[in-house]
């Protein structure tokens, strides 16, 4: 059988079918360019390997990921540390979208940000009680991103989409089941082997069919990420200047309500 080599980033193993991606940026998984770019490597391969038929995205420590550390950005600016800017990485985003197989995410703890926008190129999403997930962007004086603004309404639908996006508001598991955000609820402790018995339901499938019913259902979806990221990356651009979104990032990191000013 051919074998997928993982990276220091992401480990990869095979059960029968179904090959299980393991982020490893314990506790939080924060991304960055160079993590989703080792990610959407791994998948691509997987796309190579015939033996592999569905997979299961996993993370190590406290968070499935806590999305992007934006008060290290923010650091880094100042410091004048050169940066890659946002639009790189929805570049690496992008190759997420595009790859073959089924993928089951397993959301153990929090997707918040990035990281709930990594969760929802998934197909399916398995989560807990004590999972929290939340497009907080909004309520740093950000901007959704990670292609959100197109997954996030095909998810929940688009009434529900808006109002996770204007207010931010942090979903535990239960709540996100009662509105599709995920797709099943179970105790923390199963939640990896829930999404492997998903992943593996599905592997049962013709791998043909499945692969290219997949394909066709998310034609669209690949050109509507590509333009939300495009749009989404201008407007980050523009709003990472304002004196909002330091704020923002300030009071969540010092756990406080912001004082937001408009400018």
């Amino acid at each position: 059988m051919a074998t997928v080599e993982g990276n220091k980033d992401v480990g990869v193993s095979m059960d029968g079918y179904v090959a299980t991606v393991e982020m490893r940026r314990p506790p939080n998984n924060f991304l960055d360019i160079e993590l989703i770019g080792n990610l959407a490597s791994v998948l691509e391969a997987l796309d190579d390997v015939s033996e592999c038929r569905s997979i299961v995205l996993a993370a190590q420590g406290k968070h499935f990921c806590a999305g992007a550390n934006l008060q290290r950005r923010i650091d880094d600016e100042s410091a004048g540390r050169p940066i890659l800017r946002t639009r790189h990485l929805y570049h690496e985003a992008r190759r997420l979208v595009q790859t073959h197989k089924p993928i089951v995410a397993a959301v153990h703890g929090s997707a918040i940000g990035a990281g709930l926008g990594l969760a929802l190129v998934c197909d399916f999403r398995v989560a807990c009680k004590e999972s929290r997930l939340a497009c907080n962007f909004a309520a740093l004086g950000y901007h959704p991103g990670f292609g959100m603004t197109a997954t996030l309404p095909r998810v929940v639908g688009h009434q529900t989409a808006k109002w996770l996006a204007f207010t931010g508001r942090r979903l535990p598991g239960d709540e996100a089941l009662k509105i599709g955000l995920i797709d099943r609820l179970v105790d923390q402790d199963k939640v990896l082997a829930a999404a492997q018995e998903m992943a593996a339901e599905l592997a049962q499938i013709a791998p043909l069919s499945l692969q290219k019913t997949r394909e066709t259902m998310m034609f669209p979806l690949i050109a509507e990420f590509r333009a939300a990221t495009e749009r989404e990356a201008f407007e980050q651009n523009l709003l990472r200047e304002t004196n909002d979104f330091k704020e923002g990032v300030k009071a969540s990191s010092e756990r406080r309500p912001p004082k937001f000013t408009g400018s």
